[in-house]
């Protein structure tokens, strides 16, 4: 895996190479000083990964960010010197498209480097996990008989939906800010989210959702659902629907994400209630399957289409499968789910 740093600050450049070249299978493509160099880096040598800094002169990390998933999209992860500190430019970031982040790994008087274990836990992450970043030249064309298919699906079924699920990666704050703002307010149901995003920067993006949808956002804590109420997985561990409300679990420990879409969606198919379901945009295949059993159960199932998202590879992943009754774009998704918050009657 080629991978481009990007960090104004000469000793963290060279800690982040250090540990690249110390570890097998990964080598540095370039180094950049800022957000412009970056960019123009990027347009010529599109690397396998970029290790993106947030706080430099310029143009910052989350802007470059958002450039290059315009332009030539690859994944990002934002290394950041302080999460706490930097929680609203990492959301930024999100937003733009990268897939993660984690703190800047630092290196001692001797040497010795601090802080290396866990950004090579999330590349090795990320090596798992390729599936649906690099979109094919035919993928336009093969979305096109997909959605053909999926839009086949019957919606007769009316019911009054207890809940709505949402699951996003790559991308998706953004996703997730307009699907919310286009549902009303005070919400007739709860709403659940599961973002692929380190639980420390949950406060940073609930913050922020409340701020630009109005809504009331939460962080999830074990307890029952609330009408009105938002609530995004908040823990290191799976965020799970019962018949009682929400709680957490750590198994499947070896899950690729954790919080995972996909176990979300299973402990809610296992329930009585139904509601609508929709899988963002994001990379890899987290959630399709356990679309798949809400579809069964009898849930109205949504995914994003290829042209409004940011990485159309979980979306995608449902449709192959069949999981999605409906293939929409970003901005007509919101305005659906509120559609279906009005349908009343029984089965």
């Amino acid at each position: 895996m080629r991978v481009g740093i990007v960090n104004d600050l000469r000793m963290a450049t060279e800690t982040l190479r250090r540990i690249i070249e110390s570890s097998d299978g990964l080598e540095v493509a370039w180094t950049a000083v800022d957000g412009h160099d970056a960019v123009a880096k990027t347009a010529a040598d599109c690397p396998d990964l970029i290790l993106m800094d947030l706080v430099m002169p310029e143009m910052d990390g989350a802007e470059a960010t958002s450039v290059i998933m315009k332009s030539h999209p690859c994944p990002i992860l934002v290394v950041t010197a302080t999460i706490e500190g930097n929680a609203r430019r990492v959301v930024k970031a999100l937003a733009g498209g990268a897939v993660d982040a984690v703190e800047t790994p630092t290196m001692g008087l001797d040497g010795s480097i601090r802080g290396g274990a866990p950004l090579l836990d999330r590349i090795a992450r990320l090596q798992r996990d390729p599936e649906g970043f690099k979109k094919s030249p035919n993928s336009l064309r093969d979305q096109a008989a997909i959605s053909a298919r999926s839009s086949e699906a019957t919606t007769s079924s009316h019911f009054r939906p207890s809940v709505v699920l949402l699951g996003a990666s790559t991308g998706g704050p953004q996703s997730l800010r307009q699907v919310l703002s286009a549902l009303p307010s005070p919400l007739p149901v709860p709403v659940v989210i599961v973002q692929h995003i380190d639980h420390r920067f949950v406060p940073g993006l609930t913050s922020w959702l409340a701020e630009v949808t109005g809504h009331q956002v939460v962080g999830s804590r074990p307890g029952p659902l609330r009408p009105g109420e938002v609530v995004v997985a908040a823990a290191e561990s799976h965020l799970i629907l019962t018949e009682d409300g929400y709680d957490h679990r750590l198994e499947p420990a070896d899950s690729i994400h954790r919080p995972s879409v996909d176990q979300l969606f299973l402990s809610s198919a296992a329930c009585s209630f139904k509601g609508i379901a929709v899988l963002l945009t994001g990379m890899g295949t987290d959630g399709a399957d356990g679309m798949g059993k809400l579809r069964a159960a009898g849930w109205h199932t949504i995914a994003q289409d290829e042209a409004s998202s940011a990485v159309w590879g979980m979306p995608a992943a449902a449709i192959r499968a069949g999981a999605a009754m409906e293939t929409l774009s970003i901005d007509k998704i919101g305005d659906r789910v509120a559609s279906r918050l009005g349908i009343l009657g029984a089965e």
